[in-house]
């Protein structure tokens, strides 16, 4: 079920949000856990009922090697108990989202022919894989104290983060479940959280969804790019992932305030950043956070040297391209970014600064660049958007006769892959979508200054009733593919 549907603005979200807060009105606690837990497994269902068996026997499997790793007089030794709970998570997420990736390299490499297994891929797989080994490191640490399986399955399956994050942890999780203050609507959360969910549908349906068109039609529909194109067509795509994944990341948000819990930020202005490092400060931040805790730090961190630093650095950036992704061009825009924070960190260890200017504008062209590989299909796709950003298809320029003196220049005028009505668009269009990302507040920043009067009431209606009107042109959001 997607969020910027009718569906589950008009029902799902009305119907659980008042029967939960009913149950718990009635001091049922454990009836609205167990009411919100089979509220999101629906939720969950609503793509495909085949997968739901497999969240379940995850959870089933996770929950009891995690109260296996609580109990102090374990005889089995601890790690081993550990080990195989993780070695489970990634076999589970290999066979459904990489297999026939391996078996497709594997034909390639040795001339064999075995057949693809043509799995569909299962919502949120990767994103509920992580949190729940997450959670087996966390009870391995004794970090996690809370073993009961209700509770663990709402850590789980809480429907606003639940499809595509942020990733949590049980302990900032379940004790806000807890608090006696949560159980009652709370009507300070209900006006931000349906503010912050405003914002964030209209980032996805008005400005996402209008850049996936152009980005749609340079990097799937048309076979060659010119200079002009190749830039309008890489832009496209980076404003386009910007605010398709913040503008989630804020429903997420503003969904879960309804119900009196806060997650954790996990966006917070990117395109901002001065750096590669400060980007990934920025971007997913729960999933920097996993990889940081989870593998860079036991792989020794930067306590073993520059060089031990540098491999751990290139190490977990492979595995996020990996983790986004089955393919080369994954791995690649993750080798991309870990070269890239490799240099990055020497170049400030020399104790080199740049201009600001200089250093977001060298930032923000290289993480365009590279989305090139994470958004191409093949690498073909990328070279062509590539051969076209860097002028190898030449640089033509669009026929307008005003600009025909140029011809003798030896510049070209000719036809682009839209009509030249929506050319005259695109411009003003990326200009204002890259002003807000640089210039404007972000919602984390906005939510700090609320306050519920006439002015934000508009808005917030306005957003709305725009947005549903343009509902006939749904999509999912882009992170839902990983």
């Amino acid at each position: 079920m997607l969020f910027n549907s009718f569906e589950f603005i008009f029902a799902f979200l009305p119907i659980v949000f008042i029967i939960y807060f009913l149950l718990n009105k009635s001091r049922l606690i454990l009836a609205s856990k167990a009411w919100l837990v089979a509220s999101s497994l629906f939720f969950y269902s609503w793509w495909n009922v085949a997968y739901l068996p497999l969240i379940l026997i995850s959870m089933f499997i996770n929950y009891a090697i995690g109260t296996k790793l609580g109990r102090e007089n374990l005889r089995i030794n601890r790690k081993i108990v550990l080990t195989l709970g993780i070695l489970f998570n990634v076999i589970l997420l290999g066979i459904y989202k990489y297999s026939d990736f391996f078996i497709s390299n594997v034909n390639g490499l040795f001339s064999t022919n075995m057949p693809l297994l043509k799995l569909a891929l299962p919502l949120a797989i990767s994103f509920f894989t992580f949190q729940q080994i997450a959670y087996l490191v966390d009870a391995y640490r004794n970090e996690t104290k809370e073993y009961d399986f209700l509770n663990y399955a709402l850590f789980v399956t809480f429907f606003p983060q639940l499809i595509a994050g942020p990733i949590v942890h049980h302990k900032e999780m379940m004790p806000q479940f807890e608090k006696l203050k949560n159980k009652v609507i709370d009507y300070q959360n209900i006006a931000l959280g349906i503010f912050v969910f405003s914002i964030g549908l209209f980032k996805k349906v008005v400005i996402a969804d209008s850049f996936a068109v152009w980005a749609t039609k340079g990097f799937d529909e048309t076979e060659t790019l010119t200079f002009v194109e190749g830039w309008i067509t890489s832009l496209s795509y980076t404003i386009q992932l910007y605010f398709d994944f913040s503008g989630y990341t804020d429903m997420a948000i503003g969904a879960a305030l309804l119900f009196n819990i806060k997650l954790p930020i996990n966006f917070n202005s990117p395109y901002k950043a001065l750096d590669i490092q400060d980007f990934w400060r920025r971007w997913h931040i729960t999933l920097s956070r996993f990889l940081t805790q989870y593998i860079y730090i036991p792989l020794g961190g930067n306590r073993k040297g520059k060089n031990r630093t540098y491999i751990n650095i290139l190490i977990i950036f492979l595995i996020s391209g990996f983790w986004h992704g089955a393919g080369w061009t994954f791995v690649f825009w993750g080798l991309l970014h870990g070269i890239a924070t490799v240099i990055n960190r020497f170049w400030k260890a020399q104790g080199i600064k740049l201009n600001k200017i200089v250093a977001w504008f060298i930032t923000f062209n290289f993480v365009n660049i590279a989305w090139v590989f994470f958004r191409a299909t093949t690498w073909g796709d990328a070279i062509k958007v590539l051969k076209g950003m860097f002028g190898f298809n030449g640089i033509v320029l669009p026929s307008f006769e005003i600009l025909s003196f140029v011809e003798s220049y030896g510049f070209t005028l000719g036809s682009y892959f839209i009509d030249l009505s929506e050319l005259l668009r695109i411009a003003p269009y990326l200009l204002i979508a890259l002003i807000i990302i640089i210039f404007c507040k972000n919602s984390n920043t906005m939510t700090n200054t609320f306050r519920p009067n006439i002015l934000t009431s508009v808005f917030i209606t306005v957003a709305i009733v725009y947005c549903i009107l343009n509902f006939n042109k749904i999509s999912e959001f882009l992170y839902f593919n990983f």
